[in-house]
């Protein structure tokens, strides 16, 4: 069965990312959910408190890493900084880009007429 996906979210662009928070509140943690969940772009934002993970399913076209992390901070929730988090961020900016590079790149051809 496939799965219905928001507007503006394509399949061949939708990326999963998982963000490791340290200290965050019920409301902080609902105020960012309930407007990454507003944003043109993202299928599903969802967060797991036992693990204090945000998980966020978006399409790598419409939105980057950055801004979703920009929204979590604005609500002060402080983001992990643990080596590991920190190479999976790192990651994540580059394979958004390539993505984004990808999807906006014109293909050139000396074959032209």
């Amino acid at each position: 069965m496939k799965k219905e996906h928001r507007l503006g979210v394509s399949e061949t662009n939708l990326v999963e990312r998982h963000l490791k928070v340290e200290k965050a509140s019920d409301e902080q943690v609902c105020a960012a959910v309930e407007e990454i969940d507003q944003l043109y772009g993202i299928d599903e934002v969802s967060f797991d408190p036992e693990q204090k993970v945000f998980i966020l399913e978006y399409d790598a076209t419409r939105l980057c890493f950055d801004s979703l992390e920009e929204v979590i901070t604005k609500h002060g929730i402080e983001i992990c900084h643990d080596w590991w988090s920190n190479f999976k961020e790192g990651y994540y900016r580059f394979v958004d880009k390539n993505v984004h590079d990808n999807y906006t790149h014109k293909p050139w051809s000396c074959h032209k007429k």
